[in-house]
């Protein structure tokens, strides 16, 4: 059997949990994978893996091996885009996986990156779930949350806030805020994958945090709901500031208790691989961090 493959077949099969996955992944039957992985191990009279009836697991043998073979094939790979293009020159498919709400932020970078490098193609996937980027295939992921995969890279592209703010009709309603402890009396809608779930986080002017436990009827993991239901006066909410800006200029939200800023969170690009980025990769992840310097007002309004 070829070498090169095999050595590729049996860090698939570590990378993605199993021979199953990593077969996808290559585009090739689980029983072929097998066959690649017991040919390296007859190759070196050792055995690379434990396998089991529900998992794999690398012997210390195994964990070796496998951490030479990782930076093998990233030299192997870094030669070819070097021979090829002079690793400058981004081609092939791009795969991207955003959030529904950080879409508009994203698409302008997507839209330079197919102008810039006619070479290169996108599939842009939304959503507002936690997906598998390995077994799925994705390149890229941005997130506006830390990645529960602690394999994953993680690149910070910038910091940024949430907004406090309601409707003119809501504060007709129920009247006006002046303290942050009256937001746990209030009818308040929240993001489920608000980081401090129900405890809303703030910095006050003198620099000192301030929290306060909310609750309300509403609960969502779409950002792009939370907003319409601050825009109809459901409640209170907590927005990402790109998303609101537009609606705060035109008077449609209100700004509330301006002397408390939400906590600084992080937007980042999230990529699995450890060793090497392709120049498609490493090329889109710099345009979003030069998007997010010149987009820095609308992502922290508190900047």
């Amino acid at each position: 059997m070829d070498r090169l493959t095999s050595l590729t077949a049996f860090v698939r099969v570590v990378d993605n949990g199993g021979f199953s996955a990593a077969g996808r992944r290559l585009n090739m039957s689980t029983t072929m994978v097998s066959n690649h992985v017991q040919a390296l191990e007859d190759r070196l009279g050792v055995r690379l893996l434990n396998r089991t009836t529900r998992k794999v697991s690398l012997t210390e043998a195994g964990r070796t091996y496998y951490d030479r073979c990782v930076q093998i094939l990233a030299d192997i790979e870094q030669a070819d885009d070097i021979a090829g293009a002079l690793h400058s020159t981004p081609r092939g498919t791009l795969r991207v996986y955003t959030h529904t709400h950080t879409v508009p932020y994203v698409a302008p970078v997507v839209a330079e990156f197919l102008k810039t490098y006619p070479e290169v193609r996108v599939d842009l996937s939304m959503g507002e779930r936690t997906v598998d980027m390995i077994d799925e295939g994705f390149d890229v992921a941005v997130r506006m949350v830390l990645p529960p995969d602690s394999s994953l890279i993680v690149r910070s592209l910038a910091t940024w806030r949430h907004v406090l703010c309601c409707s003119q009709d809501y504060l007709e309603r129920h009247g006006t805020v002046h303290e942050l402890a009256e937001l746990s009396e209030r009818d308040c809608v929240r993001h489920a994958n608000y980081p401090y779930q129900d405890e809303w986080r703030f910095i006050d002017r003198s620099g000192a945090p301030a929290s306060v436990k909310v609750s309300g009827r509403f609960i969502t993991n779409s950002g792009e709901a939370l907003r319409m239901a601050a825009l109809e006066g459901v409640g209170i909410c907590l927005a990402a500031g790109f998303m609101v800006h537009g609606d705060l200029e035109a008077g449609r939200l209100v700004r509330l208790l301006p002397e408390y800023r939400p906590v600084e969170l992080s937007l980042n690009a999230v990529y699995p691989h450890r060793h090497h980025l392709s120049a498609k990769v490493r090329t889109f992840i710099d345009m979003l961090v030069n998007h997010s310097a010149e987009q820095r007002k609308l992502i922290d309004p508190y900047s």
